[in-house]
């Protein structure tokens, strides 16, 4: 099996280091964060339930 040269695993480490920046980058960046309107609803829900003597 022949040996890689310096310079084959150079780039193979810059190949590999781009592709998990940007894989990690669209990961950030596709998640969709929840809206704090859904903490307000649940709060008014849950003091909607209370009884009320």
């Amino acid at each position: 099996m022949p040996q890689m040269s310096p310079i084959g695993w150079l780039s193979l480490f810059i190949i590999f280091s781009i592709t998990f920046i940007l894989f990690s980058m669209m990961n950030y960046y596709l998640t969709i964060p929840k809206s704090p309107k859904s903490k307000i609803l649940s709060k008014n829900l849950i003091k909607s339930m209370n009884w009320k003597w």
